[in-house]
């Protein structure tokens, strides 16, 4: 009992160090980018986007404005067109002078205004279409945006890929672990073992695999054992943090493990435990 209380709370320690590793990489890879973005060039392109919103509004008043100030100086002329024309009034009794300015003075007056009114227009339009070209600019930004969000997503959905894969293989080593100590011969009740486990670098018997005599096979690498790793059986190797070890991939091996030599030693060893440095 006590053995399998330690490879539970070195399980949990495994645990904990990988959800932290998962932690850091979502918010460097994947949380960070997309706060920077909310928080700066989303908020200006909401910014400018108001900016066209008001600019438009601006443009649809001096338009109302124009169609307004000619209207009045339509109507200004059919009224002085009424006026040079002889009637009968006018033939019978004399004019009145008219309590009013003189046509040419309001004549001058709407020509001013709709003079002013086409002004304004010209200077709306323009500043339109400058914050159109502002934000459609900004706009155009996105799309690279989107794409660089989309691969820093792809981050995300990767590291808790690799998460959850390595959770699920230090749980399933714990359970082959303490499957090993209940199915003991020398503890058959699945109490305390009554030998003491080899350390990590104490002889096991060799597993089936390619001769040692003819060196490395081909496809060996280089690992480093990110964790120790104690061996549940006879085909598996023990492992020390840090140890680099030769590292093989055989034909017909579950893919979670690789076949691995220290020296004279060779067992399988699980891949989340090891960082290949060549």
């Amino acid at each position: 009992l006590g053995n399998s209380l330690v490879k539970c709370g070195q399980t949990q320690q495994r645990l904990g160090q990988a959800e932290k590793d998962f932690v850091s990489t979502s918010a460097n890879n994947f949380l960070t980018p997309l706060k920077n973005f909310l928080e700066g060039d989303m908020k200006t392109i909401q910014k400018e986007r108001k900016l066209l919103e008001t600019k438009r509004l601006d443009l649809d008043a001096a338009k109302s404005r124009v169609r307004k100030a000619r209207s009045q100086a339509a109507q200004q002329q059919d009224a002085e067109d009424m006026l040079v024309k002889p009637g009968l009034i006018e033939s019978c009794f004399p004019p009145v002078p008219p309590l009013r300015k003189s046509p040419e003075r309001e004549e001058l007056d709407h020509r001013i205004s709709v003079e002013q009114a086409e002004t304004d227009l010209r200077n709306a339009q323009s500043e339109f279409d400058r914050q159109s070209e502002i934000t459609k600019l900004l706009l155009e930004g996105i799309s690279s945006t989107h794409a660089h969000h989309l691969r820093c997503l792809n981050d995300f959905i990767e590291a808790q890929t690799t998460y959850y894969a390595q959770c699920q293989q230090y749980m399933q080593d714990l359970q082959r672990q303490l499957g090993s100590y209940s199915t003991s011969p020398n503890n058959p009740q699945g109490g305390l073992p009554t030998d003491i486990r080899p350390p990590a670098y104490e002889s096991f018997p060799q597993p089936s695999a390619p001769p040692a005599g003819n060196g490395a096979p081909s496809g060996a690498r280089k690992a480093k054992a990110l964790y120790d790793y104690d061996a549940a059986g006879s085909k598996e190797l023990s492992l020390l943090a840090d140890e680099v070890i030769t590292v093989y991939s055989v034909p017909g091996m579950d893919p979670d493990w690789m076949m691995g030599e220290r020296g004279s030693q060779r067992g399988m060893v699980p891949v989340t435990y090891l960082e290949f440095v060549d």
